[in-house]
């Protein structure tokens, strides 16, 4: 099969090429680290084909975003770089201004998410030191964009995107090339996360000029799918509902210029449940020994779910981050379990009397049930005491004769599914 050459790609007259890519990967040297290709054996061993992870987990800043922030900046005149710089950040971008700012002595704003983790901001402040001031502003990166969009405009500041700006494009595109570098030869498959589509767009501009044959696909987790919207609209649209969870990659609307370098040949794009990814980044940490944040493990995560590969070709997922907050490990471990059917909320009608609540322990749960919740929600009844209860399973297959035991029994009991109004409000609080 021959596969036609793409045409030298520009955005308002600065072009997107791989020659560019290389001058970036020139000047970032020394500067962001050449991280490991590492085979995953656990991966390769469940798909039958050759798995290798890029590591960006082990930049400086545990994220590949170090690449584009660096080369941005760099590149500012000297009237630039004394008006200082302004970024909007869920905390890996904000991470790379913040190293380019102390490395190259500028002044710089970090405007993140109220929700941005702890340990991502008390990180920003740690590598920019004295010249970075860090600014908590709305619920969703798109607001704290549009903030830092405005503060930009009126301050002078030069403003850097963590994805829509072909310099930061440019700059991340150097994880494609060193792929290439390392393995020796293009994979047949790259598993690219997506979030605005910096990284996504990067890769692309290099491996249709030096790698055509090979398969990029772009993974976005199932709550903020903004690239495949676009794709679908024939444009950037934004999304009505993100799930934040995802918060490296919970992007509302993906960038123009991300889009537009997609849009030149669209790649393959999937979507992976937030549990899945929470499934994955468990098995990372424990068998692995790969601590990665949600994002981080949504191109792996592709691969128990919505990407099957071949087992003669080689695949290359991107590691895009590690910078997880160790708070975050029980709302893992709970989507993990939900996700994987090993975990259930009911809602529990008791009788006010003696011996209900050892009647359900012994008439309803299996031997291998575990009841790992159990609160009233309504106390001021004298007959029935109805109690959010929460079921862990020993297998997902045991579901069916737990509910068949259920139906069998005086006690009534209510399912609550994920999408049920009663489970966001008693179970996720959302």
């Amino acid at each position: 099969m021959t596969i036609d050459a793409v045409p030298p790609f520009q955005w308002h007259g600065m072009p997107i090429t791989a020659d560019a890519v290389e001058e970036a990967s020139a000047r970032l040297s020394g500067v962001a680290r050449r991280t490991p290709l590492q085979r995953s054996e656990r991966l390769s061993n469940r798909t039958g084909a050759d798995v290798w992870l890029k590591r960006e987990d082990l930049q400086p800043v545990r994220s590949y975003k170090l690449r584009g922030a660096y080369y941005l900046i760099s590149g500012l005149s000297e009237a630039e770089r004394e008006a200082g710089v302004i970024c909007a950040s869920a905390g890996n971008h904000g991470q790379g201004v913040a190293f380019a700012c102390r490395a190259l002595g500028i002044k710089g704003r970090i405007v993140c998410p109220t929700g941005t983790p702890r340990q991502k901001r008390d990180r920003m402040l740690e590598l920019g030191g004295d010249l970075v001031e860090l600014v908590l502003v709305g619920r969703t990166y798109d607001e704290a964009a549009a903030f830092a969009e405005q503060e930009a405009a009126e301050t002078g500041a030069t403003l850097v995107p963590a994805f829509d700006d072909p310099r930061t494009i440019i700059g991340q595109g150097t994880v494609a090339q060193e792929i290439v570098e390392q393995l020796g030869a293009a994979p047949d498959v790259l598993l690219v996360p997506v979030g605005g589509g910096g990284l996504l767009a990067g890769a692309l501009t290099w491996m249709r000029e030096r790698a055509p044959h090979t398969t990029v696909i772009g993974v976005e987790p199932s709550g903020a799918a903004s690239l495949a919207a676009a794709l679908a609209a024939g444009g950037p649209v934004a999304l009505t509902h993100v799930d934040t969870f995802v918060d490296g990659a919970a992007v509302r609307r993906v960038g123009d210029c991300s889009y537009a370098v997609a849009a030149v040949r669209p790649p393959r794009t999937v979507n992976v449940p937030e549990g899945a990814i929470c499934s994955e980044m468990l098995e990372m940490y424990q068998v692995d020994g790969i601590i990665a944040e949600p994002a981080g493990a949504l191109a792996t995560a592709a691969l128990r779910t919505s990407v099957q590969v071949q087992a003669d070709q080689s695949v290359v997922a991107i590691v895009s981050g590690g910078n997880n907050d160790v708070s975050r490990y029980a709302e893992v471990i709970e989507r993990s379990l939900v996700w994987e059917g090993r975990k259930h909320y009911f809602l529990v009608n008791f009788t006010q009397e003696p011996g209900a609540l050892r009647s359900f322990l012994d008439e309803v749960l299996g031997p291998d049930d575990d009841i790992v919740l159990f609160e009233y929600v309504k106390r001021n009844n004298r007959d029935l005491g109805p109690a959010l209860v929460g079921i862990e399973l020993g297998e997902p297959t045991d579901l069916a004769g737990l509910l068949a035991r259920m139906d069998a029994s005086p006690i009534s009991c209510e399912r609550l599914t994920e999408d049920s109004p009663a489970y966001r409000f008693l179970v996720t609080g959302m």
